[in-house]
């Protein structure tokens, strides 16, 4: 044995090469203050990067030789705040660092209260480009409407679902397939519309596609064919969608919604033999289509308009009973649009469409003719999911946590932006938000994207004037970090104000 230095006992000091954590470095009684707040410093500062896994309670509670209770109290604030997660076999990761509030202005010298120009991003009217800019900008805080909670996304279900399709699957199925979609995912899809939205369809009536944006594309030429070169749409109504029908060389004429939906009177006026609905939960104001707007739209459609309907996040609500869709009323004159892009992930690509009799033929040769129809192993092991009840399962755990996360930022909103008016809140995965119409919605947008909170003006999804807004996703985002956001967002539209 060597020679011992000075102080030196024999016995190894309690402690950590992870973030150089020393317990002596904590108060008496507070050390699961101390590790959270040491944790929470490592996430802001970058040391514990997004995607990051901390240490094993066991483990780092030996190596700090406390109890376990210290690491997991620690731990368990840090999800409760939104900036880790567990995941069983997958440890505890890192989701999200905390929002770095704005510097304060020092008093001798205030900075300006208006920024002397939006960024580019914000600027004008917004192209076809933007989806992709406002996803590449950088931000701590992501408040983007329409993005599921993709850490909830099934794994362990869609890996045996896998296991168990490749197992059954035959030589043949590794083939071309039909490209109105594989037999099994039709019969799987027509069951799951029946118990969830009312359509009575049988399986050779349905169209599996790539997603609601390949059914619009199918759909251009389909429609032109039959003499139509306008669709109406909601305004407000989806900047995306108005984008991939003029993509098609399709004008689209807005027609206002008020609080029971799109008024068909407006819709009469613009003389369009199309429209465009999203009437089980109006994107992005969240109007239900009253019952007499309906009988209304109905009516205008027996009398030769063709209803294009966007049932895109209809599974999820919270607070209202279920609204059958359209299609189940009026079969030849409705063109349902469905996916799983807001239940699972939109990288699936995979959605459906159940088109009126006299369009059925003409947009299964456009499919054919576009790709000769989706990836078959996908297919079966969503047919796979939804036939074992495992889809409807994922549904409900979804359901009670997106109404955790609604609840943080109603509660959030009516705390930092007390005169803001909420909307939509009964069902879907966003709330529009609209305020005084002091400053533009694209100037906050910006000032809050450079203050690291990320969110859409309602102003991009009008073609028509109205009140200020921003549309604000909470699906993806943990209660905490709503929070944190939030508060960012009043602070920003005072600062502006």
């Amino acid at each position: 044995m060597g020679p011992m230095n000075e102080g030196d006992t024999g016995v190894v000091a309690a402690g950590s090469d992870f973030l150089q954590l020393d317990p002596r470095d904590a108060p008496a009684g507070g050390k699961a203050d101390w590790l959270a707040r040491r944790l929470r410093q490592a996430v802001a500062d970058g040391r514990l990067a997004v995607g990051s896994r901390l240490p094993p309670t066991r483990v780092l509670a030996a190596e700090l030789r406390v109890s376990r209770g210290v690491v997991t109290e620690a731990y368990r604030r840090l999800a409760e705040e939104g900036h880790v997660q567990g995941r069983r076999r997958g440890g505890t990761v890192v989701l999200a660092a905390p929002v770095v509030p704005a510097p304060a202005r020092p008093p001798a010298s205030p900075a300006p209260t208006r920024p002397a120009a939006s960024p580019p991003l914000f600027a004008g009217v917004p192209d076809a480009a933007v989806f992709d800019a406002l996803r590449a900008a950088p931000a701590r805080v992501d408040f983007t409407p329409g993005r599921p909670d993709l850490a909830a996304f099934p794994r362990t279900a869609w890996l045996r679902a896998e296991r168990e399709v490749l197992a059954d699957l035959s030589a043949e199925n590794l083939g071309y397939g039909d490209p109105r979609g594989d037999a099994r995912l039709r019969r799987a899809v027509a069951g799951w519309l029946a118990r969830g939205r009312g359509i009575r369809v049988e399986p050779d009536e349905l169209l599996i596609v790539a997603g609601t944006a390949q059914a619009l594309t199918l759909l251009h030429p389909v429609l032109r064919a039959d003499g139509v070169d306008r669709v109406a749409v909601e305004d407000p109504g989806s900047l995306g969608t108005r984008q991939h029908l003029a993509n098609g060389g399709l004008a689209t004429p807005p027609v206002p919604v008020d609080d029971a939906g799109v008024r068909v009177d407006a819709l009469r006026a613009t003389g369009a033999r199309a429209v465009l609905l999203t009437p089980a939960h109006q994107f992005p104001t969240g109007v239900v289509t009253s019952g007499e707007r309906r009988r209304a739209l109905l009516g205008w459609a027996r009398e030769g308009g063709l209803i294009l309907e966007d049932d895109y996040d209809a599974e999820h609500r919270y607070d209202r009973p279920p609204v059958p869709a359209l299609r189940a009323l009026l079969a030849d004159r409705v063109c349902y649009l469905g996916s799983v892009s807001k239940l699972l992930a939109p990288a699936l690509r995979i959605g459906w469409m159940v088109p009126p009799p006299r369009h059925r033929e003409a947009l299964t040769e456009a499919k054919r003719f576009t790709d000769l129809g989706n990836a078959v192993l996908p297919q079966l092991v969503l047919a796979r999911l939804m036939e074992s009840g495992a889809l409807e399962r994922h549904l409900r755990l979804l359901r009670g946590r997106h109404r955790r996360r609604r609840d943080a930022m109603i509660t959030a909103l009516a705390a930092h932006l007390p005169g803001a008016v909420v909307h939509g809140a009964a069902a879907g995965l966003h709330l529009t938000v609209t305020y005084p119409p002091e400053v533009p919605d694209t100037e906050l947008a910006a000032a809050a994207l450079a203050r690291g909170v990320k969110c859409q003006p309602l102003s991009w999804h009008r073609q028509t004037a109205g009140r200020p807004g921003l549309v604000l996703g909470y699906a993806a985002t943990p209660p905490g970090v709503i929070t944190e956001g939030v508060a960012v967002l009043g602070e920003t539209l005072r600062d502006l104000a």
